[in-house]
């Protein structure tokens, strides 16, 4: 019996008691603890539950149990965006529905830098890369926890060098949260993928052969999707327009991916993902904007709306 039919079974066990009530909270097993209970609790009520035996902390603690819960939470209604204000942090609820004053909680950030020289370069599963404007380091923060990780090395691998570099954050499937950096320098790009697991960086080599167009293209920070780390690439000055390239995960090797094409001079786009799906927001038209939603349907792309 594989594993969710054996968590399905277990949760129809609870549910419907086959005749007799739970006594006490040890009978509605460990299992139903954590993926029906536990897993819905805020940050801070993890931590706390971490504390009553040796089993919970153990489970807890893991970074499956972490990924699940990011998952879990990650809903519409849990969205939440966060804007720096000198040295303190305002956390504000995302809704589309309440348009009443927002209501905002502070946090403290919890590293030494000046508030102006902090920016946030990409977020995924509730952790943000974070890059001091000052030097260059790259930072890996959770805010619900304030817990943070320098990732910057002896060699330089993780010196951030603004509207040169781009950034990405993903997870592979051993569940090991990853940082990849791109560096273009001297017209030449190269590739770097932090490990959290394992506290270190390596080079990715195929994508040294990859030469910069002339003109500096921007490349957008990362967009994570079903195991490939997505790329915007603009590419005006060379007369290519945006590229959008896939980075992925499990091989580690970039693909040139395929894009909506338009015929107007300028035309931008903007990656987000919806219902775990790639989506991107392209505006073209000028001076006569319009704003298309595009989806990504296997290979290829499908316009679902169009605003002028």
């Amino acid at each position: 019996m594989s594993t969710n039919n054996l968590q399905s079974c277990k949760r129809k066990k609870f549910l419907h008691g086959h005749g007799r009530q739970s006594s006490s909270i040890d009978d509605l097993g460990l299992d139903i603890l954590v993926y029906e209970i536990l897993i819905r609790l805020p940050a801070k009520g993890v931590g706390r539950s971490k504390c009553v035996c040796k089993e919970w902390l153990s489970v807890l603690s893991t970074r499956h149990f972490a990924m699940m819960h990011c998952r879990h939470i990650s809903t519409s209604s849990n969205q939440k965006f966060i804007a720096i204000d000198s040295r303190l942090c305002s956390v504000f609820p995302l809704s589309c529905e309440d348009s009443g004053p927002l209501l905002n909680s502070r946090i403290l950030l919890p590293f030494e830098a000046p508030w102006n020289k902090v920016n946030i370069l990409t977020s995924f599963e509730g952790l943000l890369c974070v890059c001091f404007r000052n030097t260059g380091k790259l930072v890996i923060w959770n805010p619900l926890t304030r817990a943070f990780k320098e990732v910057s090395s002896s060699n330089s691998c993780g010196l951030y060098k603004p509207k040169s570099d781009a950034i990405g954050l993903y997870v592979d499937k051993t569940d090991d949260y990853k940082l990849l950096h791109i560096k273009r320098r001297r017209g030449r790009m190269w590739v770097h993928v932090y490990s959290s697991m394992f506290d270190s960086w390596h080079k990715i080599t195929f994508a040294n052969k990859l030469r910069c167009w002339r003109g500096k293209p921007i490349w957008s920070n990362g967009t994570f999707c079903k195991g490939v780390l997505y790329f915007l690439v603009n590419c005006f000055i060379e007369n290519k327009g945006v590229m959008l390239f896939g980075f992925d995960v499990e091989s580690e090797r970039f693909r040139l991916k395929t894009f909506p094409r338009f015929p107007h001079a300028y035309y931008d786009g903007n990656l987000v993902i919806v219902h775990k799906e790639l989506h991107v927001f392209i505006t073209h038209g000028l001076p006569n904007w319009t704003v298309d939603l595009w989806r990504m349907e296997g290979e290829s792309w499908g316009l679902i709306v169009s605003y002028l």
